[in-house]
């Protein structure tokens, strides 16, 4: 399964990644105690907005974070051509936040587990600094 997962596609990898990111952060605003639905569904929007991913995988690059296999990944998603343009964000911010949605993919259907689990929570934990902090990780880069 691994050498077809790194023959496929950025946006069949962006596909998967975008689902595996959504439940995982339900699953964190739940188990956080987060029950009401209007509350989750807004705290969930903090999180999976192509923004706030564009933000993490900025921040990955920028502090080095990611191995070298990973940063190929990336780049791939960030190149990818979706033939469809972005309604409320620029096309940079969207090419990020499919970069760090294949980046996912890739982790989730190669059956990278441990590394999936540790990029999940950093993206969890950089967003919620940077709600808490009222910035944006790699806002002034790129």
């Amino acid at each position: 399964m691994d050498q077809d997962v790194k023959q496929m596609k950025s946006l069949a990898l962006a596909y998967m990644g975008d689902a595996v990111f959504e439940m995982y952060v339900r699953e964190y605003l739940l188990k956080s105690g987060q029950v009401k639905p209007n509350q989750l569904h807004q705290k969930a929007v903090g999180f999976v907005s192509g923004k706030a991913q564009a933000a993490v995988v900025l921040y990955w690059l920028d502090t080095d974070a990611l191995q070298e296999e990973e940063e190929r990944i990336v780049a791939r998603g960030r190149n990818a051509k979706s033939g469809s343009t972005p309604k409320n964000t620029s096309v940079q911010t969207y090419r990020y936040s499919t970069a760090f949605e294949a980046l996912i993919g890739y982790h989730y259907l190669s059956g990278n587990h441990d590394r999936l689990e540790q990029l999940l929570a950093q993206a969890v934990n950089i967003t919620e600094r940077s709600n808490r902090d009222g910035t944006t990780a790699g806002d002034d880069h790129r």
